[in-house]
């Protein structure tokens, strides 16, 4: 017959517990590390205002006259360039690695031979082997600063490239360059001026021995529907009923591979757009110039289709254009949704599969 002891059956008290933690204060006080780190690493918490025997006491204070040595910076891991038994994953190549959206001050050449300095957005790619574990993203960076201080062109964009793929050892290699172009704009009629922005990016894209210089423009215009324009007209005409064509704001981001010179400016393809699609967004207007807008959209309706191959025919007229890509957006006034077109020329911009969110990129915001 088992006999429990009475004492065992009793839960433990707030004291029991309180007696059992001073006994376990007063052995840690004596034991040695060792003793501690067998029982138990957390028992050195225990102890109070003392450090932890078996963790070494930090400095909290920045240390501001430390130098870094070359013996020292030798010393420092660096995983991304460690050896290919640190790859995660298949060992499979990568098209495109690197850093987007780093910005800073960039000069550019304009048409009429002055300079203007845009804040620019760069992004920098390049490719990595199926055998190598990273790249160090900040070499990207480096090398576009050794250019940064010149007046930019798709020279010196290609110089950077070089360097890239000289830095991180790549084959392959991308450099876009995105910023905001102001324009001086006269109105319609009034002879008011103000400056129009347009969004606009430099790409240079080397994929082995080819090289293509590419540059995007995001065009904004309004579109007045033909077919409404035509349904208002006989509301007028046969029950004298007063009606107005719908219109929209509306995008086109026109994409073109640069072949030949001389060299396309960027005043170049806003003026190629404009003439394609005359019913661009006003900057200043006053009511001659609202006016002459409304009857400016009469004489140019336009369906999404229509704007894309009007585009397509400035483009293909052009001799330092090559392939070219247009994306249209009509962002519709009678529709809960947007109209919407691509069309493509060349093997450069074609493409099976379109980014899911592409076209919610084609909203103007003023």
């Amino acid at each position: 017959m088992n006999v429990q002891n009475s004492k065992t059956q009793t839960q433990l008290t707030r004291e029991d517990a309180e007696e059992a933690l001073a006994r376990l204060r007063t052995w840690a006080q004596d034991a040695s590390v060792t003793e501690i780190a067998e029982l138990d690493p957390a028992v050195a918490r225990l102890l109070p205002d003392q450090p932890l025997a078996n963790y070494p006491e930090l400095s909290r204070q920045y240390p501001e006259s430390f130098d870094v040595t070359p013996e020292y910076r030798a010393t420092l891991p660096d995983l991304q360039n460690g050896p290919e038994s640190l790859i995660k994953g298949e060992k499979q190549q990568i098209q495109h690695v690197g850093i987007s959206n780093f910005r800073l001050p960039i000069r550019f050449h304009t048409r009429d031979n002055g300079d203007i300095s845009l804040e620019t957005s760069v992004t920098g790619t390049v490719s990595l082997e199926a055998d190598k574990k990273g790249i160090n993203m900040s070499r990207i960076m480096r090398s576009f600063y050794k250019h940064a201080e010149k007046t930019f062109s798709f020279s010196v964009m290609e110089a950077a490239l070089a360097d890239y793929i000289t830095d991180l050892e790549s084959f392959d290699a991308r450099l876009q360059m995105r910023f905001s172009y102001p324009m001086k704009i006269k109105s319609l009629r009034s002879g008011l001026e103000g400056y129009q922005y347009y969004d606009i990016a430099l790409e240079k894209v080397q994929h082995g021995e080819t090289m293509h210089k590419i540059m995007h423009l995001d065009y904004v215009y309004s579109s007045t529907c033909p077919c409404s324009l035509e349904l208002s007209e006989h509301a007028r005409m046969s029950r004298g009923q007063l009606a107005t064509p719908h219109s929209q704001r509306s995008v086109a981001r026109i994409s073109v591979e640069i072949v030949d010179r001389p060299r396309v400016w960027f005043e170049d393809l806003i003026d190629l757009a404009r003439a394609a699609v005359p019913t661009e967004t006003q900057v200043m207007v006053k009511r001659e110039d609202e006016q002459a807008f409304a009857e400016l959209n009469a004489a140019n309706p336009i369906f999404v289709e229509d704007a894309a191959r009007l585009f397509c025919e400035k483009l293909k007229a052009d001799p330092r254009i090559g392939d070219f890509r247009v994306i249209a957006s009509h962002q519709e006034s009678l529709h809960s949704h947007d109209a919407v077109s691509v069309l493509t020329d060349g093997p450069l911009f074609a493409s099976e599969s379109i980014d899911p969110k592409l076209f919610t990129t084609l909203f103007h915001v003023g």
